[in-house]
């Protein structure tokens, strides 16, 4: 199981897939802990009571359904699934408001969901918070740069039972992202890759969960959109840059043997 770990750590996200898909055969008895641990890039299925688009992930799905956070059913129809608490399902679809503007300001677009459900020990719940944007020049791209791209954004708090007017929040936040150039001036260039970070920290319920998770949220996604850059691109315009140095720094790298 730790090798497995191991090798899905180092697969880029665009073949998560096809990589999870062989360990599953190769290793049947481990299939529960294989996909509850690994993350895989997001898919997307239309409510057609809401003419809306939502996620699917683990955490909506039972069986082979998934459920809408926008119609509360699930798809395709399952009779006895798991549903939140009214209490939850209010918080759901008021998050699931927020985090549309949220998503609106960060991504120009995309596609986002919210899911909460309640712990087994039925002292505390758990959200998921996800995006997905698709970056190519067909999709949600509205540059045009990119041949192909996708961003997904995996947002998962713990939120702890309320203790004199505080909470323990713990939250678990992976980024996964893939691009594709396939053009004249830059030609065909690939780049994927993944991270993950946590956060956890006590906060103040006065005003509300969805405040505390969506600072939390914004903070740590902040923090991984600057380590892509710079270990993503910055570590590959290095390589690039020393491998093919522009044709200006090309007399100062490589002085003429030819002089005394």
């Amino acid at each position: 199981m730790e090798a497995a770990m191991g090798l899905m750590r180092r697969m880029p996200p665009k073949h998560a897939e096809t990589a999870l898909s062989a360990l599953l055969s190769l290793l049947p008895d481990h299939s529960s802990d294989l996909l509850s641990q690994i993350d895989q890039p997001l898919q997307v299925l239309c409510d057609v009571d809401n003419a809306k688009e939502f996620i699917l992930c683990e955490y909506n799905r039972d069986a082979d359904s998934y459920r809408s956070p926008w119609s509360n059913k699930y798809h395709p129809p399952l009779e006895e699934g798991m549903h939140p608490s009214p209490d939850l399902r209010k918080l759901e679809i008021e998050a699931n408001e927020i985090f549309t503007v949220y998503r609106d300001q960060y991504y120009e677009g995309g596609i986002s969901s919210v899911y909460l459900w309640e712990e087994d020990d039925n002292e505390g719940f758990v959200a998921c918070f996800l995006i997905k944007k698709d970056g190519s020049k067909y999709a949600h791209g509205k540059r045009g740069y990119l041949h192909e791209g996708g961003w997904d954004a995996i947002h998962v708090i713990q939120v702890g039972p309320e203790v004199q007017g505080m909470a323990h929040y713990c939250l678990t936040s992976t980024i996964m992202l893939s691009l594709t150039t396939n053009g004249d001036t830059s030609g065909t260039f690939n780049l994927s890759g993944s991270i993950r970070r946590q956060m956890k920290t006590d906060l103040c319920v006065e005003d509300g969960h969805l405040c505390n998770m969506g600072k939390m949220i914004e903070e740590l996604e902040g923090k991984l959109r600057n380590q892509l850059d710079q270990v993503y691109f910055g570590k590959t315009k290095e390589m690039v840059c020393t491998l093919r140095p522009p044709s200006e720094l090309l007399p100062m790298a490589l002085p003429d043997a030819r002089k005394p």
